[in-house]
């Protein structure tokens, strides 16, 4: 098989993959009706799999058309630091130290905040924690978002029209939360060597926009649905305090991670010195989310090889519009392929105008709240909060309908402001 039929063959795999995820729900319903293949479809049904399953499968129809020592060099070309990236930073920002230190931190906000604690709480989720995403990296901010907000939204007792609403203003706020900054955002990440772009630049050109629009998200969500929102749907404490100095070298773990973020060998040194000192003090843990963390490790995994090999015709879309045309287009697209992975494309492109630049970005980085696999940390979102979701599966669709009206902010805020 040629190499050219060979990218036919990934492209088919592509979309069959995003079939797959859209579908995903209908998966978990038929474990539900035939008990006696519910593993298999349980498996099938966890949208973490997906992609993870099909670029595995494009890896046996390369070594069975080609030759196998092609398809592992392939496989082994891809560049997966961002995967291990999110699993080390997941598991580390989600530890008990580091999320009850900033539970402490929103519950002494929210009292400044002359609302109703619970309505404060939800806010400070949706709105402050992605905009911190710009200072810890937008994945460990969905971590800490996804589980303070979990025992207040994200609850059987919630409807689920309330829940997708807000799991959109979720990924979109932090899609777009992450601008402030250079090194936060995967999709900026992949252009900000390439274009000259620092924070400073980021900051003036895209931040204080996405500010704004993080804030409306926010504001107008938790104003919709504060009907919702009970005095007893607070995060439950722990009973018994952590000492300064657990919380002060979990912190520190968290920071070295964030600064090694672009070295793997680096931070998973970090990691399993940070393995060793949990065990150590295992008293003032909860579980690690290993399981949670490594399934979506599997599935951005999954994407960058599937995504390897897409340039072939999503680089000549993205080269010949123009930037009006782009932003509109990149944000469409945006929801079919990881957002990173278009703006790596431009980042290629030779002779991009710098309106063309920013429209791409732009475009990016407003839908990245889309789908699944419209951002990085959207897997991380739906792992850790699936469970309080009808058949604890989360539905493309629901997803979607949730993330339009703050996507139509971030396009307004990012185009017009």
């Amino acid at each position: 098989m040629t190499p050219i039929s060979m990218e036919w063959v990934a492209a088919f795999l592509f979309a069959v993959a995003l079939i797959h995820t859209f579908t995903a729900k209908f998966f978990e319903r038929l474990s539900h009706r035939h008990p006696e293949h519910a593993g298999l479809f349980h498996l099938l049904g966890e949208v973490e799999v997906v992609f993870g399953f099909w670029a595995s499968v494009l890896i046996l129809t390369m070594a069975w058309f080609q030759d196998g020592t092609e398809a592992m060099a392939y496989a082994e070309s891809r560049q997966y630091t961002e995967p291990l990236f999110v699993f080390v930073v997941m598991v580390v920002a989600a530890s008990k130290p580091i999320l009850t230190f900033v539970i402490s931190m929103v519950d002494t906000l929210a009292r400044l905040i002359p609302v109703r604690a619970s309505l404060a709480k939800v806010w400070l989720g949706l709105c402050v924690v992605p905009l911190l995403g710009s200072a810890i990296t937008e994945p460990a901010a969905m971590t800490i978002a996804a589980l303070m907000l979990a025992p207040q939204i994200f609850r059987s007792q919630v409807p689920e029209r309330v829940k997708y609403l807000a799991l959109g203003v979720l990924f979109v706020n932090i899609s777009i939360g992450g601008t402030l900054t250079s090194f936060a955002a995967p999709p900026v990440l992949m252009v900000a060597g390439a274009w000259n772009w620092d924070s400073a630049f980021m900051f003036t050109q895209f931040g204080w926009k996405a500010a704004v629009a993080v804030l409306v998200n926010a504001t107008a969500a938790v104003y919709l649905f504060r009907n919702h929102l009970g005095v007893n749907s607070s995060v439950e404490t722990v009973p018994e305090p952590i000492p300064k100095s657990i919380v002060v070298v979990h912190l520190a773990f968290l920071a070295a991670v964030v600064a090694m973020a672009h070295h793997p060998v680096a931070f998973i040194g970090l990691f399993v010195m940070f393995m060793g000192f949990a065990q150590a003090y295992e008293r003032y843990q909860s579980p690690l989310i290993l399981k949670e963390a490594l399934l979506v490790g599997f599935f951005l995994a999954g994407l960058v090889v599937l995504g390897g090999m897409q340039q072939w015709w999503l680089q000549p879309i993205v080269a010949s519009m123009g930037p009006q045309t782009l932003f509109l287009s990149t944000t469409v697209l945006t929801a079919f392929t990881d957002n990173a992975a278009l703006t790596y494309l431009g980042s290629l492109i030779l002779d991009i105008s710098d309106e063309a630049k920013y429209s791409l970005v732009a475009g990016a980085v407003a839908g990245g709240g889309l789908t699944v696999i419209a951002n990085a940390p959207n897997p991380a979102g739906v792992a850790l909060l699936r469970a309080g979701f009808a058949d604890a599966s989360i539905g493309a669709g629901g997803l979607l309908l949730g993330a339009l009206f703050p996507t139509l902010v971030a396009m307004v805020a990012l185009a017009c402001l």
